[in-house]
């Protein structure tokens, strides 16, 4: 088993933790986030680190240990240095530009698709083809990242869509004469 609750999460510089009863709180150069964790774990604040402790006596204390910690970094994590993914739009005519507070897609359909961009993510395109999304959340970086490739999914025999940009779209021949 990995037991990755046992190592104990480095505060970097310029960054604040508090705990205030199972809430963490993380606040740094990009914003303030924070966490309720389950009763089943006990955390504490010692010299610029945060340690995670299993509840005694709790059954699900060491399914949590692990979850909590990595949770409590991904806070550390984001307002220190932030998150980002990145979208790749292949297809003839496939294209996406940021206008004002609304990214617009033409996806091959016969309208654009404009999508809102929320509060707390900043999402830039470089090019007509690449979509970059960053911001101080983990999970709600994955999910925009997520919904974005939702509108249209890379598709198997010429690899159309959008498709995140470490993915592999596994290809198919195509019908034979």
């Amino acid at each position: 088993m990995s037991r990755i609750g046992k190592n104990p999460v480095a505060i970097p510089d310029g960054v604040t933790v508090e705990v205030v009863g199972q809430t963490v709180n993380a606040k740094g150069k990009l914003g303030e986030l924070s966490a309720t964790l389950t009763d089943d774990v006990v955390v504490s604040i010692n010299d610029n680190e945060v340690k995670v402790d299993p509840r005694e006596g709790a059954p699900r204390a060491r399914q949590m240990w692990g979850m909590s910690r990595s949770v409590i970094r991904n806070l550390v994590e984001g307002v220190s240095q932030g998150f980002s993914k990145k979208l790749l739009i292949s297809g003839v005519g496939y294209r996406a530009q940021v206008k004002g507070k609304d990214l617009v897609m033409q996806l091959g359909f016969s309208h654009e698709v404009v999508y809102p961009i929320p509060e707390g993510i900043d999402i830039k395109c470089p090019d007509q083809t690449t979509i970059e999304i960053s911001g101080a959340d983990k999970q709600k970086v994955g999910q925009i990242a997520s919904e974005i490739r939702g509108y249209r999914p890379p598709e198997p025999y010429k690899g159309k869509g959008v498709k995140y940009e470490d993915e592999y779209i596994l290809r198919k021949e195509g019908k034979k004469k």
